[in-house]
């Protein structure tokens, strides 16, 4: 395998702006499929849509790789989901891969997604080029297009092509380095014809030309000597300069097309092979483990091995490990070293994807992208030839946003509902699993509704779970509003010794002072007790077990039974009986006086309050503060800078699920969102009244 005919290559973009369209059409023309299915629509499906929930909602859940060969380079490629929501699939992807390609819709140009993937290409230096895609859909306009690509993504977007006619008058390109007109006859646009400029486009297009020589300029002295001694420029120099250009990320081809009408997909495929680089021009580097030294990775078969295992997917057959290989090669049979871990694995089976089918291989070498049977590690993982040689840097996980209980219908299928939330968090590092220890509840968390509707849906097909899924209970607290003095006795005689405690004191809420002196002892905590007793009024040794009592009480406060904080106690008076009053009589006798008199010092229910950062453009930012304070929220500050608003607000937890599905709608998409705990605050008196009488529905025994 000669590595420089090698590409790693993704499709990036927004959502619907027809990157699985594209990759089918690529792999028809270059061989690898017979049949161009659509994404949408009957039949099979699209390729790289695998998967039965993909093929019925239209849409792409998990990335999907393939090999193909193009003029005698060998492509791998990636496509990735657009949603928000499957982020991670887009993430850990462009990590492992060596240029990409943003897809931008003709009509919508750059959307919010596409600035998110922008973000992560940036992240993992990625060099890409740009398609404008659907130029056959009414209202196409590529100019605007690479406007936006200008302004809203800083990049150095230049037209590399003329589009021949737009909307349903789309008929080809005109390539400004050959000058030449393209079309694309038979079926399925499999031949290009290339013809004369039209004489009514010439103009246009020897001004685009001129305007992309000028652009291309500005990277090579040669080739400005050249535009302004107006002499001959081979298509060769263009070529090498563009290359250049593109590998060092400072410039972006933008390329035309309509892929679902199969017209432009060719040339693309030609660009991906001539500018975008090969896994010898990418420079990777490691870091050893034991010395923190940082290692540049060669892509060579002779040098030790150095491969990560970047997306892990479990079937019927077990684990599977797609890898990306930096440096050396990995053999069926041989046995190789989790860094992570420190763990001796042996990969008994090397496969080739395309999409979800399997070929079997005998080995790989730096530069390839693979996937291995039956090995267990984690995503992110890297495999070395021997322990603490190198490890990579991570894939980047966002935080969860949103929350849900789920539970299975059934007891029997608890068990296998186990299975099917390990194995998702295992494959998925944004997809988290938990259990609420208050409430009982199981709890998942992900990156958004539809990312964990998706996975509810996996779990009732793949498992046969029916599950119930609702939004988790909000942990409430209770708390005292005032001071109350209490003189409580207890005195119980049952034949035998008694029970006698009688116990003098305040029931108080918690002051900063008491926070202070807790901080002092080295304690912390919601409970305050300071004993005030003189003159052995109580034993000393009874003392702890008043505490005790105390404490035992505030796991269930009485308003609605949820936990009490902030409680403070101060024991000032009491009695004893020589042989009636001991431990458990006076532990007794505390929690007595707490089920007696907590409801005097005015209790209430305390809510969580969330510390909200919401960013989005300030066009929105009216619509987006005035849901906040709907919300019962309130706005801390506000901050905008070239055209973005960040707002940072304080919002109760119980009316922020569904907030990321209202924040995208507010903000036709283009809003996010990030949420960490702040404070507990009192509820509102009416919100309150109807939380008790929930509460005391749901404590009822059935």
């Amino acid at each position: 395998m000669d590595l420089r005919k090698v590409r790693n290559i993704g499709i990036s973009a927004h959502i619907d702006s027809g990157k699985t369209t594209l990759s089918e059409r690529i792999l028809f023309y270059a061989g690898r499929i017979h049949k161009i299915e659509d994404v949408r629509g009957g039949g099979d499906g699209a390729t790289m849509d695998h998967m039965e929930l993909e093929k019925e909602r239209g849409i792409t859940i998990t990335s999907a790789a393939t090999s193909l060969e193009w003029n005698k380079y060998k492509i791998n490629l990636i496509d990735t989901p657009g949603h928000v929501d499957f982020t991670v699939e887009v993430e850990r992807s462009l990590r492992v891969l060596d240029g990409a390609i943003l897809v931008l819709c003709s009509v919508g140009g750059v959307q919010s997604q596409s600035m998110t993937v922008d973000r992560q290409m940036k992240r993992y230096h990625v060099p890409r080029l740009a398609f404008i895609n659907k130029m056959d859909r009414t209202g196409a306009n590529p100019d605007s297009v690479i406007k936006q690509v200008k302004d809203k993504l800083g990049a150095h977007a230049v037209a590399m092509q003329v589009p021949i006619g737009k909307e349903d008058k789309f008929e080809g390109v005109i390539d400004l380095i050959t000058m030449k007109a393209l079309y694309f006859d038979g079926a399925n646009g499999e031949t290009v014809r290339a013809e004369e400029i039209p004489a009514a486009m010439l103009d246009t297009a020897t001004e685009a030309r001129h305007h992309m020589l000028e652009e291309l300029s500005m990277y090579s002295d040669e080739l400005m000597e050249k535009l302004l001694g107006e002499e001959e420029i081979s298509e060769e120099t263009i070529h090498d300069i563009c290359r250049h250009a593109v590998i060092e990320q400072e410039f972006t081809p933008v390329f035309m097309g309509s892929a679902f009408k199969n017209k432009g997909v060719q040339p693309l495929l030609d660009a991906i092979s001539r500018y975008l680089p090969s896994p010898t021009e990418v420079v990777n580097t490691g870091m050893n483990p034991e010395t923190g030294e940082k290692i540049t990775l060669k892509p060579d078969s002779k040098q030790p091995l150095v491969a990560m295992g970047f997306k892990i997917t479990d079937d019927e057959y077990g684990q599977l490990t797609y890898t990306r290989i930096y440096q050396g090669k990995v053999e069926k049979g041989g046995t190789y070293f989790n860094q992570r871990s420190g763990r001796k694995e042996r990969f008994s089976r090397l496969v080739r994807m395309h999409s979800n089918k399997r070929e079997e291989i005998d080995s790989a070498e730096a530069g390839d992208i693979i996937a291995i049977m039956g090995v267990d590690c984690a995503s992110g993982d890297t495999y070395c030839d021997s322990a603490n040689y190198c490890t990579l840097e991570n894939i980047f996980v966002a935080e969860p946003v949103i929350k849900m209980s789920i539970n299975p219908l059934s007891r029997d299928n608890a068990d296998k509902l186990g299975k099917a939330l390990q194995r998702f968090r295992k494959e998925d590092p944004t997809f988290h699993v938990f259990t609420d220890e208050e409430t009982n509840e199981t709890i998942i968390a992900g990156m958004g509704e539809l990312h964990l509707e998706v996975y509810v849906e996996r779990i009732k097909r793949e498992y046969g779970v029916e599950v119930e899924v609702g939004a988790p209970k909000v942990s409430y607290r209770e708390s005292g509003q005032q001071a109350f003095e209490f003189d409580h006795k207890r005195k119980k005689q049952s034949g035998g010794s008694g029970q006698y405690g009688h116990i003098v004191g305040v029931m108080r809420p918690m002051s900063d002072e008491d926070r202070a002196k807790m901080e002092e002892a080295g304690t912390s905590g919601e409970f305050y007790f300071e004993d005030q007793v003189t003159g052995g009024r109580i034993p000393k040794e009874y003392i702890p077990a008043v505490k005790k009592g105390f404490e035992e009480m505030m796991d269930k406060g009485p308003l609605a039974g949820y936990p009490v904080v902030g409680l403070a106690v101060e024991l000032k008076d009491g009695t004893y009986h020589d042989v009636d009053s001991s431990d458990m009589a006076f532990k007794l006798t505390a929690r007595e006086c707490f089920r007696e008199h907590f409801n005097r010092m005015k209790p209430l229910l305390l809510e969580p309050i969330m510390k909200m950062e919401i960013e989005c453009p300030e066009d929105f930012q009216g619509s987006v503060v005035g849901q906040i304070s709907a919300k019962r929220g309130m706005i801390v500050e506000t901050e905008t800078t070239n055209g973005l608003t960040k707002i940072i607000a304080e919002v109760p937890l119980a009316e922020t699920f569904g907030y990321s599905n209202d924040l995208r709608s507010q903000t036709q998409g283009q809003g996010t969102f990030s949420m960490e705990f702040c404070k507990y605050a009192p509820v509102p008196s009416n919100i309150q009244a109807d939380i008790i009488e929930e509460r005391k529905a749901e404590l009822q025994p059935a």
